[in-house]
């Protein structure tokens, strides 16, 4: 039996052993790699989010939707509903590899809403013509 996820450890933990797995994934690790400088303050940033998200608060303080189209303009708008299918099965994956419970469907609910979200916004930030 899985444990559930319960507090912000649980969530490090969800969010380091995902983008372990991202950053060595061929087809998208990449655009992470390439992009984020510190990885440090990157996860701790993500478990932010991921864990107001889940539990309350106000510790998350950014905004993805300015982030997500930075880094679509920065690899020339090439990014696709593809790469975020890869993002998402590998976000399901992980989830329920480490974890059971009311909490795992919640954040891949979740998770399928934002990156629908944020591919949308991206797309209709890109320049016409």
């Amino acid at each position: 039996m899985k444990k559930q996820i319960e507090n912000r450890e649980d969530i490090s933990l969800l969010v380091n052993t995902f983008y372990t797995k991202i950053r060595a994934n061929t087809e998208i690790g990449f655009y992470f790699n390439d992009m984020i400088k510190d990885w440090d303050e990157h996860l701790d940033k993500l478990i932010d989010f991921w864990e107001t998200n889940i539990f309350g608060g106000k510790k998350y303080k950014g905004n993805p939707i300015e982030a997500h189209n930075k880094v679509d303009a920065y690899f020339n708008h090439k990014i696709s509903s593809h790469e975020f299918g890869i993002w998402l099965n590998i976000w399901f994956e992980t989830l329920d590899e480490l974890f059971e419970g009311e909490h795992v469907d919640t954040l891949k609910r979740r998770a399928r809403k934002m990156s629908t979200f944020l591919y949308l916004s991206m797309f209709e930030n890109r320049p016409k013509g």
